[in-house]
């Protein structure tokens, strides 16, 4: 005989499985409404909403006192406000800078940038580990190291003489200001 807490209530767990069919397509459906965008872990915000949209998602599962109708509100909401705060973020540098981080330079012309590291609460190592990453051997072969939006670094090779480079709108230690 299996002890109680193993066992569940048959309505319980039909419940489960038709509520959580159900608010899996219904979220799908959503998604495909809101577009890629909504998914992307361009950000903490995004990565906010996207635990939160798990999290409600779980709820609607396994709590009977969640219904069908308002799990689905919920999760509506969550992505209703994403593609609202996304739809800003194009259209105003304030809400951008708001609601998103800034790209930081770490490392730039084969020198750590020791003030960003420090903002930033980046080790060295994590720099030198990034270079690695990409093959690297040396910190002379990389023009840069960014810290992205998203916690992820990208490490620039090169930059060619005279020609734009992707470290546009980025302050760096050989610009004035």
């Amino acid at each position: 005989m299996l002890p109680d807490w193993l066992l569940a209530d048959p309505d319980n767990l039909a419940r489960t499985v038709v509520v959580g069919i159900g608010s899996y397509a219904a979220l799908v459906a959503m998604l495909r409404l809101t577009g890629k965008r909504t998914l992307a872990q361009m950000n903490a915000f995004d990565f906010i909403v996207t635990v939160a949209m798990g999290s409600t998602l779980a709820a609607i599962f396994v709590q009977p006192n969640v219904s069908f109708v308002e799990g689905v509100l919920a999760l509506g909401l969550l992505l209703g406000l994403q593609f609202v705060v996304t739809f800003a973020t194009v259209r105003s540098r304030a809400m951008l800078r708001l609601v998103k981080n800034e790209p930081k330079l770490l490392l730039y012309q084969g020198r750590m940038l020791d003030e960003a590291l420090k903002t930033e609460r980046v080790s060295p190592e994590e720099v030198h580990q990034a270079i690695r990453s990409k093959g690297r051997s040396s910190v002379d072969e990389v023009h840069a190291v960014v810290l992205e939006t998203d916690g992820t670094f990208s490490v620039i090779a090169d930059a060619p003489a005279g020609r734009p480079t992707a470290l546009q709108g980025l302050a760096r230690p050989d610009q004035d200001g």
